[in-house]
Protein backbone atom coordinates (compact mmCIF):
# COMPACT_ATOMS: atom_id res chain seq x y z
CA UNK A 1 0.00 0.00 0.00
CA UNK A 2 1.39 3.35 -0.91
CA UNK A 3 2.25 5.34 2.57
CA UNK A 4 0.28 7.98 3.76
CA UNK A 5 2.08 11.65 4.76
CA UNK A 6 -0.36 13.99 6.22
CA UNK A 7 1.69 16.87 4.76
CA UNK A 8 0.13 15.50 1.16
CA UNK A 9 -3.22 16.31 2.45
CA UNK A 10 -2.82 19.17 4.62
CA UNK A 11 -3.94 23.12 3.51
CA UNK A 12 -0.90 24.79 4.19
CA UNK A 13 -0.70 27.58 1.97
CA UNK A 14 -3.34 29.27 -0.43
CA UNK A 15 -4.99 26.93 -2.46
CA UNK A 16 -6.74 27.10 -6.16
CA UNK A 17 -9.90 24.07 -5.32
CA UNK A 18 -10.32 23.14 -8.99
CA UNK A 19 -6.15 21.74 -8.51
CA UNK A 20 -7.18 19.71 -5.00
CA UNK A 21 -7.48 16.09 -6.00
CA UNK A 22 -10.55 14.12 -5.49
CA UNK A 23 -9.12 10.65 -6.00
CA UNK A 24 -6.54 8.87 -4.87
CA UNK A 25 -4.49 5.46 -5.36
CA UNK A 26 -3.37 3.43 -2.52
CA UNK A 27 -2.11 1.08 -4.81
CA UNK A 28 -4.28 -1.87 -3.39
CA UNK A 29 -7.37 -3.39 -3.70
CA UNK A 30 -10.23 -2.29 -1.92
CA UNK A 31 -9.72 -5.81 0.61
CA UNK A 32 -6.65 -4.50 2.02
CA UNK A 33 -8.26 -1.10 2.16
CA UNK A 34 -10.48 -1.79 4.28
CA UNK A 35 -7.64 -3.64 6.38
CA UNK A 36 -6.10 -1.02 6.76
CA UNK A 37 -8.89 0.91 8.10
CA UNK A 38 -9.71 -1.71 10.68
CA UNK A 39 -6.32 -1.89 11.82
CA UNK A 40 -6.04 1.85 11.93
CA UNK A 41 -9.47 2.14 14.00
CA UNK A 42 -8.45 -0.01 16.80
CA UNK A 43 -5.41 1.89 17.06
CA UNK A 44 -7.31 5.43 17.53
CA UNK A 45 -9.70 3.48 19.98
CA UNK A 46 -6.70 2.69 22.23
CA UNK A 47 -5.61 6.21 21.73
CA UNK A 48 -8.32 7.36 22.98
CA UNK A 49 -8.84 5.60 26.15
CA UNK A 50 -5.26 6.05 26.97
CA UNK A 51 -6.36 9.82 26.61
CA UNK A 52 -9.35 9.51 28.93
CA UNK A 53 -7.22 8.26 31.10
CA UNK A 54 -4.46 11.34 30.74
CA UNK A 55 -7.64 13.73 31.20
CA UNK A 56 -5.69 16.59 29.65
CA UNK A 57 -7.21 16.89 26.25
CA UNK A 58 -10.07 15.82 23.84
CA UNK A 59 -10.41 15.66 19.97
CA UNK A 60 -12.70 17.83 17.90
CA UNK A 61 -12.95 16.13 14.33
CA UNK A 62 -14.85 18.50 11.78
CA UNK A 63 -16.03 17.05 8.85
CA UNK A 64 -17.42 19.21 5.73
CA UNK A 65 -18.13 18.16 2.03
CA UNK A 66 -20.82 18.70 -0.53
CA UNK A 67 -24.14 16.11 -0.54
CA UNK A 68 -23.28 12.50 -0.67
CA UNK A 69 -19.22 13.62 -0.04
CA UNK A 70 -19.79 10.50 2.15
CA UNK A 71 -19.72 11.87 6.01
CA UNK A 72 -22.38 9.95 7.89
CA UNK A 73 -20.40 6.44 6.62
CA UNK A 74 -17.14 8.05 7.31
CA UNK A 75 -18.32 8.35 10.98
CA UNK A 76 -19.68 4.61 11.00
CA UNK A 77 -16.51 3.16 9.68
CA UNK A 78 -13.55 5.39 11.35
CA UNK A 79 -14.95 4.98 15.08
CA UNK A 80 -16.76 2.01 15.31
CA UNK A 81 -14.11 0.49 17.45
CA UNK A 82 -14.19 3.14 19.94
CA UNK A 83 -15.99 2.68 23.06
CA UNK A 84 -19.31 4.08 22.61
CA UNK A 85 -18.97 5.87 25.91
CA UNK A 86 -15.27 7.96 24.08
CA UNK A 87 -16.86 9.54 21.07
CA UNK A 88 -19.61 11.57 20.58
CA UNK A 89 -21.56 12.92 17.17
CA UNK A 90 -23.10 15.65 16.32
CA UNK A 91 -24.99 16.46 12.75
CA UNK A 92 -25.87 19.95 13.16
CA UNK A 93 -28.96 20.98 10.55
CA UNK A 94 -31.18 24.19 10.75
CA UNK A 95 -30.97 26.04 14.03
CA UNK A 96 -33.84 25.82 15.89
CA UNK A 97 -35.78 28.67 17.80
CA UNK A 98 -33.06 27.65 20.67
CA UNK A 99 -29.95 28.14 19.00
CA UNK A 100 -30.90 31.08 17.09
CA UNK A 101 -31.92 33.34 20.28
CA UNK A 102 -28.13 32.98 20.87
CA UNK A 103 -24.98 33.53 18.87
CA UNK A 104 -24.27 31.60 15.95
CA UNK A 105 -21.24 29.26 17.98
CA UNK A 106 -23.36 28.85 21.10
CA UNK A 107 -24.75 25.77 19.87
CA UNK A 108 -21.38 24.13 19.07
CA UNK A 109 -19.54 25.61 22.47
CA UNK A 110 -22.06 23.32 24.18
CA UNK A 111 -21.15 20.30 21.81
CA UNK A 112 -17.51 20.79 22.41
CA UNK A 113 -15.63 17.19 23.46
CA UNK A 114 -14.93 16.69 27.05
CA UNK A 115 -10.94 16.18 27.86
CA UNK A 116 -10.40 12.28 27.18
CA UNK A 117 -13.35 12.15 24.35
CA UNK A 118 -13.60 12.68 20.63
CA UNK A 119 -16.15 14.85 19.30
CA UNK A 120 -17.22 14.56 15.73
CA UNK A 121 -19.18 17.19 13.82
CA UNK A 122 -20.66 16.42 11.12
CA UNK A 123 -21.49 19.59 9.44
CA UNK A 124 -19.93 22.16 11.09
CA UNK A 125 -19.85 25.97 12.59
CA UNK A 126 -18.40 26.65 8.88
CA UNK A 127 -21.57 25.87 7.75
CA UNK A 128 -21.49 29.59 9.47
CA UNK A 129 -19.80 30.50 6.22
CA UNK A 130 -20.98 28.01 3.66
CA UNK A 131 -24.57 27.71 3.51
CA UNK A 132 -25.28 31.31 4.77
CA UNK A 133 -22.97 32.75 2.38
CA UNK A 134 -24.76 31.05 -0.73
CA UNK A 135 -27.99 31.73 0.84
CA UNK A 136 -27.51 35.04 2.90
CA UNK A 137 -31.11 35.71 3.87
CA UNK A 138 -30.42 32.74 6.56
CA UNK A 139 -28.35 35.10 8.17
CA UNK A 140 -31.35 37.51 9.05
CA UNK A 141 -32.76 34.54 10.71
CA UNK A 142 -30.23 35.38 13.61
CA UNK A 143 -31.51 38.52 13.90
CA UNK A 144 -28.58 40.79 14.23
CA UNK A 145 -27.98 44.46 15.02
CA UNK A 146 -27.34 46.17 12.23
CA UNK A 147 -28.66 43.46 9.66
CA UNK A 148 -32.00 44.63 8.40
CA UNK A 149 -31.76 43.24 4.95
CA UNK A 150 -29.29 41.10 3.02
CA UNK A 151 -28.18 44.61 1.62
CA UNK A 152 -25.89 44.63 5.16
CA UNK A 153 -24.47 41.74 4.57
CA UNK A 154 -21.35 42.91 3.10
CA UNK A 155 -17.44 41.65 3.22
CA UNK A 156 -17.05 43.28 6.20
CA UNK A 157 -19.37 40.72 7.63
CA UNK A 158 -18.07 37.71 6.47
CA UNK A 159 -14.45 38.80 7.45
CA UNK A 160 -15.63 39.47 10.83
CA UNK A 161 -17.10 35.99 11.09
CA UNK A 162 -13.95 34.23 10.18
CA UNK A 163 -12.21 36.35 12.39
CA UNK A 164 -14.54 35.01 14.92
CA UNK A 165 -14.20 31.09 13.77
CA UNK A 166 -10.61 31.75 14.43
CA UNK A 167 -10.64 33.43 17.73
CA UNK A 168 -13.49 30.22 18.47
CA UNK A 169 -10.50 27.18 17.11
CA UNK A 170 -7.54 29.50 18.85
CA UNK A 171 -9.29 29.25 22.36
CA UNK A 172 -10.40 25.76 22.19
CA UNK A 173 -6.73 24.82 20.89
CA UNK A 174 -4.82 26.34 23.51
CA UNK A 175 -6.74 25.04 25.70
CA UNK A 176 -6.11 21.17 25.39
CA UNK A 177 -8.61 20.39 21.99
CA UNK A 178 -6.91 18.98 18.96
CA UNK A 179 -8.33 20.38 16.35
CA UNK A 180 -8.70 17.75 12.63
CA UNK A 181 -11.25 20.06 9.73
CA UNK A 182 -11.56 17.30 6.80
CA UNK A 183 -12.85 18.61 3.59
CA UNK A 184 -14.37 15.71 1.88
CA UNK A 185 -13.52 16.59 -1.61
CA UNK A 186 -15.82 15.00 -4.09
CA UNK A 187 -16.25 15.86 -7.72
CA UNK A 188 -19.42 16.63 -9.24
CA UNK A 189 -19.33 13.54 -11.33
CA UNK A 190 -19.54 11.43 -8.69
CA UNK A 191 -21.86 13.43 -6.73
CA UNK A 192 -24.19 12.88 -9.68
CA UNK A 193 -23.78 9.26 -9.76
CA UNK A 194 -24.21 8.77 -6.21
CA UNK A 195 -27.36 11.08 -6.44
CA UNK A 196 -28.89 8.73 -9.23
CA UNK A 197 -27.79 5.63 -7.12
CA UNK A 198 -30.29 7.14 -4.66
CA UNK A 199 -33.04 7.70 -6.86
CA UNK A 200 -32.35 4.09 -8.41
CA UNK A 201 -32.16 1.67 -5.52
CA UNK A 202 -36.09 1.96 -3.94
CA UNK A 203 -34.05 1.49 -0.43
CA UNK A 204 -31.69 4.69 -0.71
CA UNK A 205 -34.82 7.03 -2.17
CA UNK A 206 -35.21 8.31 1.62
CA UNK A 207 -32.31 9.69 1.46
CA UNK A 208 -33.24 11.56 -1.85
CA UNK A 209 -34.27 15.26 -1.60
CA UNK A 210 -35.78 17.47 -4.63
CA UNK A 211 -33.79 20.23 -2.67
CA UNK A 212 -30.67 18.34 -3.55
CA UNK A 213 -30.84 18.87 -7.16
CA UNK A 214 -31.19 22.63 -6.31
CA UNK A 215 -28.15 22.91 -4.39
CA UNK A 216 -25.99 21.02 -7.06
CA UNK A 217 -27.13 24.03 -9.34
CA UNK A 218 -24.64 25.95 -6.76
CA UNK A 219 -22.11 23.88 -7.18
CA UNK A 220 -19.71 26.63 -8.54
CA UNK A 221 -20.58 28.96 -5.75
CA UNK A 222 -20.05 26.64 -2.97
CA UNK A 223 -16.84 25.52 -4.46
CA UNK A 224 -15.70 29.36 -4.22
CA UNK A 225 -17.23 29.27 -0.48
CA UNK A 226 -15.21 26.34 0.56
CA UNK A 227 -11.70 27.67 -1.03
CA UNK A 228 -12.48 30.92 0.84
CA UNK A 229 -12.81 29.43 3.56
CA UNK A 230 -10.26 26.64 3.93
CA UNK A 231 -7.78 29.97 2.54
CA UNK A 232 -8.66 31.59 5.58
CA UNK A 233 -9.09 29.17 8.49
CA UNK A 234 -6.37 26.57 7.99
CA UNK A 235 -4.02 27.38 11.00
CA UNK A 236 -1.22 25.03 12.11
CA UNK A 237 -3.20 24.77 15.57
CA UNK A 238 -6.34 23.59 13.19
CA UNK A 239 -5.56 22.99 10.08
CA UNK A 240 -7.78 22.07 7.25
CA UNK A 241 -6.72 18.72 5.29
CA UNK A 242 -8.25 17.82 1.76
CA UNK A 243 -9.61 14.41 1.37
CA UNK A 244 -10.25 13.00 -1.99
CA UNK A 245 -13.74 11.79 -1.61
CA UNK A 246 -15.12 9.82 -5.17
CA UNK A 247 -13.98 6.67 -3.46
CA UNK A 248 -15.36 6.21 0.31
CA UNK A 249 -12.74 3.51 1.52
CA UNK A 250 -10.26 5.50 0.83
CA UNK A 251 -11.09 8.67 1.99
CA UNK A 252 -12.02 7.11 5.26
CA UNK A 253 -8.75 5.66 5.27
CA UNK A 254 -6.74 9.10 4.84
CA UNK A 255 -8.78 10.59 7.74
CA UNK A 256 -8.05 7.45 10.03
CA UNK A 257 -4.62 7.58 9.54
CA UNK A 258 -4.13 11.37 9.72
CA UNK A 259 -5.64 11.16 12.99
CA UNK A 260 -3.67 8.60 13.92
CA UNK A 261 -0.30 9.53 12.71
CA UNK A 262 -0.94 13.15 14.41
CA UNK A 263 -1.69 12.00 18.05
CA UNK A 264 0.96 9.78 17.58
CA UNK A 265 3.28 12.93 17.99
CA UNK A 266 1.43 13.89 21.49
CA UNK A 267 4.34 12.22 23.19
CA UNK A 268 2.58 13.35 26.87
CA UNK A 269 -0.25 11.31 26.13
CA UNK A 270 0.26 9.00 28.66
CA UNK A 271 -1.88 6.73 31.61
CA UNK A 272 -1.41 8.36 34.88
CA UNK A 273 1.08 6.77 36.98
CA UNK A 274 0.42 4.91 40.12
CA UNK A 275 0.61 6.72 43.39
CA UNK A 276 3.90 4.97 45.48
CA UNK A 277 1.56 3.39 48.15
CA UNK A 278 -0.41 1.76 46.01
CA UNK A 279 2.64 0.84 43.50
CA UNK A 280 4.34 -0.57 46.53
CA UNK A 281 1.56 -2.73 47.18
CA UNK A 282 0.36 -4.13 43.84
CA UNK A 283 1.60 -7.86 45.06
CA UNK A 284 0.05 -7.36 48.10
CA UNK A 285 -3.58 -6.32 46.48
CA UNK A 286 -3.16 -9.59 43.96
CA UNK A 287 -2.44 -11.79 46.71
CA UNK A 288 -5.93 -10.47 48.96
CA UNK A 289 -7.93 -11.09 45.61
CA UNK A 290 -6.41 -14.10 44.72
CA UNK A 291 -6.73 -15.96 48.25
CA UNK A 292 -10.15 -15.10 48.63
Amino acid sequence: MNKIKESDFKISSKINISELPTSYDLGVPEKEVKKALKKTRKLLSSIQNTMYAHDKYSVLVCLQGMDTSGKDSLVREVFKSFNVRGVEVHSFKVPTDLELSHDYLWRHYIALPQRGKFGVFNRTHYENVLVTRVHPYYILGENLPDINSVEDIDNAFWDKRFEQINNFEKHIAENGTIIFKFFLNLSKDEQKYRLLRRLRKQEKNWKFSAGDLEERKLWDKYQECYQDAMNRTSKAHAPWYNIPADDKPTARYIVAKIMYDVLSKFTDIKEPELDEETKANIDLYKAQLENE
